[in-house]
């Protein structure tokens, strides 16, 4: 190829390189789209104003309720469910419904249970200190002061609502003479499980009693009714023995015979004395010579008792067990 045509066709080459430079360029042309992207951000954005008044919708409705985060409490040792139950201030009845509790007795440590709200506790009605009045009566007391100050206030409940009950608490209260409340103190009877038309003694001490009182009342504090297929009732109480002076001390001895189908564990007795007026004059709970007593079998017991009066006049004897529970 001759120099002529060398020189021509470099020129051609620019040329078209120059052409195809000029076809890029003009490229940019399609820039203005990324703006629409842009609009449409903005647009999406808008709604938000609008959403603004959401939050102020919830709360009107909010404040009328009554059903704030629920409170979770974990069992510890020693709780019981009347002491949890006066520490929030709702009924054992309310927290054996609210989380399914059949027998209070089968708390275990670490356990969770739902505290309800007053409202679930007394539904429908004003709440009121004692929405129901618990279904005994306190009968036949006796006071006696001790010689180091205390006071002690002896009776026994009797059972008036027609099922069995447990945790039975009894609360005393002493008075002044303008009906003011000098002291107060409370007890559990002495039988775990009361059945109907039953009765149970108690002993409420005041360990520091005020030196004079005008009036004092005794009242039901708590009682619920019993899960009665942990105990065994068929205990029976024979050759009952009274011996000792009715003024100063008695001994009662007798016999426990199983006549039951089961085999009965933490056996106790609870002694009860009355006076000639029928007051509930000495109380005590003692254990047999042994306190697992087989079906069909046998044991004997003696409990020892200081009468706050005298002399004893009549004296009970109650026996319960409970029975071996299988195994789920």
């Amino acid at each position: 190829m001759s120099r002529a045509c060398s020189a021509l066709v470099i020129v051609t080459l620019l040329a078209v390189g120059l052409a195809a430079c000029g076809q890029v360029i003009t490229l940019p042309t399609a820039t203005p789209l990324p703006p629409t992207p842009t609009v449409e951000a903005i647009a999406a954005a808008t709604p938000r104003p609008t959403a603004t008044p959401a939050p102020y919708t919830p709360a009107p409705t909010a404040t009328p309720t009554t059903t704030p985060t629920p409170i979770i409490y974990t069992i510890e040792r020693g709780d019981t469910l009347l002491a949890i139950a006066s520490r929030y201030g709702v009924t054992v009845a309310a927290l054996q419904e609210t989380n399914g509790i059949v027998d209070p007795r089968t708390l275990r440590i670490g356990q969770q249970i739902i505290i309800p709200y007053k409202e679930e506790a007394q539904p429908g009605g004003e709440p009121t200190a004692t929405p129901t009045p618990l279904p005994f009566v306190i009968e036949n007391l006796y006071l006696d002061r001790t010689p180091l100050g205390g006071l002690w206030c002896l009776g026994e409940m009797h059972n008036t609502s027609g099922v069995e009950l447990e945790q039975v608490q009894v609360a005393v209260t002493l008075y002044d003479d303008a009906q003011e409340p000098l002291a107060s103190a409370s007890a559990f009877v002495q039988l775990d499980l009361v059945a109907p038309d039953g009765r149970a003694p108690f002993a409420v001490f005041f360990p520091e009693a005020p030196a004079t009182f005008a009036s004092y009342e005794a009242q039901p504090l708590a009682g619920v009714p019993a899960y009665v297929g942990s105990y065994t009732r068929d205990l029976e109480v024979r050759d009952i023995e009274v011996a000792g002076e009715r003024y100063a001390s008695i001994t009662v001895r007798g016999r426990l015979v199983n006549i039951g189908p089961e085999d009965a564990v933490g056996v106790n007795v609870v002694v009860t004395a009355y006076d000639a007026l029928g007051h509930v004059i000495g109380v005590r709970k003692g254990v047999p010579e042994h306190n697992v007593v087989p079906r069909g079998g046998e044991t004997t017991f003696q409990v020892e008792l200081v009468p706050a009066g005298g002399p004893v006049i009549t004296t009970t004897v109650q026996a319960l067990g409970r029975r071996i529970l299988p195994t789920p």
